[in-house]
């Protein structure tokens, strides 16, 4: 439950439990950086099913998803496991799978920045010129044309992407969901504007004052955000900035982890179902690993607010 006066801090449990449904359209972003895979794993502890999961780069964070069962269609602009292959639990979702097949819905890069666009804007569509050349319009009806009506152009649109849920991983966020990220940004802002529901993550809780004595690093107001959790080490593998690094080895662990469907079984019993959450997680990762990640100080200089 929520803490009383106007707090929107809960469990990651009570969040994903209120706030995440079967059936849902759901997005977790965050490009290489600020990927909440915390979220993702309770998720397939409560056992979601029939997600549409929408991300651009749908890497480790969608595959542990799709491997325990929770999803039916993917809408993204590019798969894999960066800088190592393949994504082998999606690959057997589609290719070894007849009787049930995950759906398919894909975009360039843009394609799928611009549906969130649009969806925060409030706009039915965004027009580009993106797909010229491309053969992406021959596999989804969904990229249609429309005539510039003051060029006479005739310019590619996509349909506004407005998911029931999104999952936004923050540095730092104060109690109401005001939340601050600095280094890669990706597309978490347009994410949650688009979304109906809000799940703030963050590694850690600060003061509202200190919040407001460094504004423009707040990406997300908490006037969108329905849950904040607090919950440090939540995008291991991927990494926050100033907080941890990104787990290389881990990428390349999951190669093989995924490659063979019993022991990617094995992985989710004792990493996902196994622990009650993330500390038991990290726990079990070990402590080296945790050593080699932190994050050494390097401080940015600050700014005159002052007049």
């Amino acid at each position: 439950m929520a803490h009383p006066s106007g707090s929107k801090l809960m469990t990651m449990s009570d969040a994903i439990g209120r706030f995440v449904r079967d059936g849902d359209v759901l997005v977790i972003e965050g490009f290489t950086h600020l990927i909440c895979f915390a979220a993702a794993h309770e998720i397939i502890r409560q056992r979601r099913r029939d997600l549409t999961l929408c991300r651009l780069t749908p890497d480790l964070i969608y595959d542990q998803l799709i491997a325990a069962g929770c999803a039916k269609k993917l809408v993204f602009s590019w798969a894999g496991n960066p800088g190592v292959g393949s994504l082998h639990a999606l690959r057997r979702s589609i290719e070894k799978n007849p009787d049930r097949p995950l759906e398919l819905e894909e975009y360039s890069h843009f394609g799928l920045v611009a549906r969130f666009c649009a969806g925060a804007a409030q706009l039915p569509f965004w027009p580009m010129r993106d797909y010229r050349g491309s053969d992406l319009p021959a596999a989804n009806p969904l990229i249609k044309t429309v005539t510039c009506p003051y060029t006479g152009e005739e310019l590619a649109t996509v349909p506004a992407l407005n998911p029931d849920v999104a999952v936004i991983h923050a540095q730092r966020a104060d109690a109401s969901g005001n939340a601050q990220v600095w280094g890669l940004y990706g597309v978490q802002k347009e994410a949650a504007f688009a979304s109906d529901r809000v799940i703030l993550v963050a590694e850690e809780i600060i003061a509202e004052s200190v919040l407001r004595s460094d504004p423009n690093r707040t990406l997300i107001p908490g006037i969108i955000v329905d849950a904040v959790v607090c919950e440090p080490w939540g995008a291991h593998p991927s990494y926050a900035q100033g907080y941890y690094d990104r787990d290389n080895d881990f990428y390349i662990e999951w190669e093989d982890i995924s490659k063979d469907p019993e022991r990617l079984a094995t992985w989710l019993d004792e990493f996902v179902y196994g622990v009650a959450g993330r500390s038991e997680y990290m726990a079990k990762l070990g402590p080296e690993r945790k050593q080699r990640l932190t994050a050494s100080p390097l401080m940015s200089e600050g700014v005159n607010y002052g007049f």
